[in-house]
């Protein structure tokens, strides 16, 4: 059974999920459809890439990821099948998948163009149910990636998720910030644990410090608007502060830099 995911910036007052929900079902009614989240912010290429990103792994091998955020909807730009992690992803060629595709570290593309599996006519402003939904179809009813067509050797990348070394410190950014106002950073335990804290390790943010850390939100009791780091489930060291949002202490923004110092210097 064939298991197609949805992300989409669409929202639920429209009726453009069910439109692509009914392509799908049309054409393999034994499809199983898995929404991620339809409440992307409208056009927000990087929010609905770390959605993606924090999820993917939970769901089996074979499974297909539907992921529709498109401002260049109706452009030159490009429409692409990626297989990565034994999984499939299809949407626009805008950076989508290149976080999932670098941390993979190997993955294939192929840009669709084969109009015989798309839905006709096609909408110039709806290729989320004409050309990805249909192709997306096909694909669980036994398509081969190779059939939508050309392989692509580049995709269309965001920002290295990796941390850049700087004069003494490493330099991150806040990738996420997500509803309960924690700020998502782009270190793992891998940059940051326990036991660097106890030495001396810190995060700044905004001429802010962060120099606790803790296993999970209710770890410990701690003043009013105390910010902490912990590592967080999509695997990213996040700045949370208990009950309250850390985004708003901070005044912290996504893109904000973040700086980890692994000794006294700030």
């Amino acid at each position: 059974m064939a298991i197609i995911t949805l992300l989409t910036d669409f929202g639920a007052l429209d009726y453009f999920v069910g439109a692509m929900k009914g392509v799908i079902l049309s054409l393999n009614p034994d499809a199983t459809i898995v929404d991620i989240t339809h409440e992307i912010p409208p056009q927000d290429i990087q929010a609905a890439a770390f959605n993606l990103l924090a999820c993917y792994k939970d769901f089996p091998a074979g499974t297909i990821h539907l992921a529709v955020v498109d401002p260049g909807v109706g452009s030159d730009r490009g429409a692409i099948l990626v297989e990565c992690a034994k999984q499939f992803f299809i949407g626009p060629d805008n950076g989508l998948f290149s976080w999932i595709s670098e941390r993979e570290g190997k993955s294939s593309a192929w840009q669709i163009t084969n109009e015989r599996f798309f839905r006709n006519p096609v909408s110039s402003t709806f290729h989320g149910r004409d050309v990805f939904a249909p192709v997306a179809a096909a694909l669980s009813n036994g398509l081969a990636a190779a059939e939508v067509g050309p392989l692509l050797e580049n995709i269309v990348s965001l920002s290295s998720l990796l941390p850049r070394t700087t004069t003494g410190a490493i330099e991150g950014s806040l990738i996420h910030i997500d509803r309960f106002g924690n700020c998502i950073t782009n270190f793992t335990s891998e940059h940051i644990n326990q036991e660097q804290i106890a030495a001396g390790a810190k995060l700044m943010v905004n001429n802010q410090e962060i120099t606790s850390i803790r296993r999970f939100f209710a770890d410990q009791s701690a003043p009013e608007n105390e910010l902490f780091m912990l590592v967080g489930s999509a695997g990213f060291v996040e700045i949370a502060a208990q009950n309250a949002s850390a985004a708003g202490i901070l005044s912290a923004k996504r893109g904000d830099s973040v700086l980890l110092f692994h000794d006294d210097r700030a």
